[in-house]
């Protein structure tokens, strides 16, 4: 199967994602660079909805992991609070390998979130490999995630 994985970033994330996008090209994967394409101050917002934006016109909801998104900021923080604005959107920050695991195996992130500030970089791609490797486990998890987007506005 090949995989498309999405990545994005601001100024604070922009070196660990192109780090992400070297050791990405390296394998089967299609990588899309979703932008910025330098270090100048831009909005991490921005970046994030363009992401979303593209996985979900994929029509890609994580359950296959054909397109999956990589979002980087200085902490994976704000990122992760942009990209979740949007329905059908599951953005997990990990800070370690078992979080990327269990992020795909029981909630089926389709969307990590890094932060270069907080993670070196022999470390995100760790995380990175263990996010793009893990199945989704669904069963009683699915049932879960369904009721992510049952929640109305009180």
């Amino acid at each position: 199967m090949t995989r498309t994985i999405l990545l994005a970033s601001d100024h604070g994330g922009f070196a660990l994602k192109s780090a992400l996008i070297q050791a990405l090209r390296k394998t089967d994967c299609v990588v899309e660079d979703l932008g910025p394409d330098c270090t100048n101050s831009c909005d991490y917002p921005a970046y994030a909805d363009k992401l979303a934006l593209r996985l979900l016109a994929a029509g890609e909801d994580g359950q296959s992991g054909k397109v999956l998104g990589i979002l980087v900021c200085g902490t994976g923080l704000g990122m992760s609070m942009a990209a979740n604005r949007h329905v059908g959107v599951r953005a997990a920050v990990c800070a370690n390998e078992f979080m990327a695991r269990m992020a795909r195996a029981h909630n089926n992130a389709n969307v990590l979130c890094l932060g270069e500030r907080v993670l070196g970089q022999g470390l995100a791609q760790e995380v990175m490999r263990a996010f793009l490797s893990a199945p989704f486990e669904g069963g009683r998890h699915q049932r879960r995630i369904e009721q992510f987007e049952t929640y109305t506005q009180p």
